[in-house]
């Protein structure tokens, strides 16, 4: 599904080299929901999006072979200056998806408003994250990508998106970055843990908590 390739990325941070990734070679695997943990600063959000393809590592290769979600509740490929329903459209199309279609669940679902007619630099950031959110349900992926966000919103929100995203996980993957570790065993079956430039995998989602759990000691 996903295959990294020999990938190398780094930082450079005040004259000295951050290593995200040191020459990893690793696949996920169709059929299986990966969680992604580490300490903060490990780099489980520069990976997402480089497995989203939104960030290219130094040096080695990324590829896909299935349809693979942006991170979900990421609003940075959404145009400040086109409306929420502009957005909406522009997105759908370029997945092939029915633009009047996801306009009608977004609207549904984000229950923005009017503000669905107003260019999305008007949102608040709750706003936006709910119409980001939204637009991620309104397209089909056979893998989810989520950095930590099942926070969105208040706790009626939250349910309605745990509801919904409880039907896509039925017949799509999940790979996950969560800080929750009863939301990595709930949602996914392996697990892999960053450090120092390394991505170690388990196939037992309890031995990866436990390592995360010495590395935050």
């Amino acid at each position: 599904m996903i295959f990294l390739d020999d990938v190398f990325k780094y930082y450079r941070i005040r004259g000295s080299t951050k290593v995200i990734l040191d020459h990893v070679n690793l696949t996920f695997r169709a059929g299986t929901s990966y969680g992604i943990l580490g300490i903060n600063g490990a780099g489980k959000s520069t990976t997402m999006r480089m497995l989203a393809g939104t960030e290219l590592p130094n040096s080695g290769r990324i590829r896909r072979s299935a349809r693979i979600s942006w991170p979900l509740g990421f609003s940075g490929g959404l145009h400040p200056a086109m409306t929420g329903r502009e957005n909406i459209g522009f997105v759908a199309r370029i997945y092939g998806q029915d633009p009047k279609k996801a306009t009608d669940f977004v609207e549904d679902f984000a229950e923005i408003g009017a503000y669905i007619d107003e260019p999305y630099s008007t949102y608040s950031s709750g706003m936006a994250q709910r119409l980001a959110f939204g637009l991620s349900m309104a397209i089909d992926f056979e893998c989810y990508l989520i950095d930590e966000v099942t926070a969105v919103g208040d706790a009626r929100f939250q349910a309605r998106c745990h509801e919904e995203f409880s039907r896509r996980r039925a017949r799509s993957d999940v790979i996950m970055v969560s800080h929750s570790m009863e939301t990595i065993r709930d949602y996914c079956s392996r697990a892999i843990v960053l450090a120092h430039g390394v991505a170690y995998e388990f196939s037992n989602v309890d031995d990866a908590i436990e390592l995360y759990n010495k590395l935050n000691q």
